[in-house]
């Protein structure tokens, strides 16, 4: 339990091969069902500052109350993704804490001398996130989302999808087929 941002809900993994990595997930790990979003559509994205154009896969998944998410990104868009690929690294990237008073979170976290590395939004006002250039080495970035809105009901949707989940169609397409 982090001090500042409370429980950590969610650890995300930036993978090159989405597909790839849900696999492992289903197979080796036993975690599913993986809910999969070809392209994601952000309402606007801001690498450092400056706008930036990002393409991403995204699945999520939980373990229990920990969500698991896996991106791919898609083009070569600077994004905080891209460093940590960049960097010869793949693998956990970042851990995020979940608030349903985001921008008070967002605040305090920049009052504390946080800096923003990335930050975006999904789906409206309450679809906001925001990733902290905190990695002293790799899996530390802090991430912060709203899930005030419906990004908050979808992630209580996929958490109790895993509850009891008998391994059948491991992966639902969010917005496409399903399997």
């Amino acid at each position: 339990m982090s001090r500042i941002f409370g429980a950590v809900r969610q650890n995300g993994y930036i993978v090159r091969d989405i597909h790839l990595a849900m696999d492992h997930w289903i197979n080796v790990m036993g975690v599913g069902p993986w809910y999969y979003m070809d392209r994601v559509k952000t309402d606007y994205f801001r690498h450092r500052g400056a706008d930036s154009q990002v393409e991403m896969s995204i699945a999520l998944a939980n373990s229990g109350d920990l969500q698991i998410e896996l991106i791919q990104q898609r083009n070569d868009a600077p994004s905080m993704y891209k460093e940590f690929l960049d960097g010869g690294r793949e693998g956990l990237q970042h851990m995020s804490y979940w608030s349903t008073d985001y921008q008070a979170l967002y605040d305090r976290a920049l009052s504390l001398g946080y800096k923003v590395g990335h930050e975006g939004q999904i789906g409206g006002p309450q679809g906001r996130f925001a990733y902290f250039d905190t990695e002293a080495h790799p899996g530390t970035v802090i991430e912060i989302s709203d899930i005030s809105g419906a990004k908050g009901q979808f992630f209580e949707h996929v958490r109790k999808a895993a509850l009891g989940w008998d391994g059948s169609r491991p992966i639902r397409e969010v917005g496409g087929a399903k399997r």
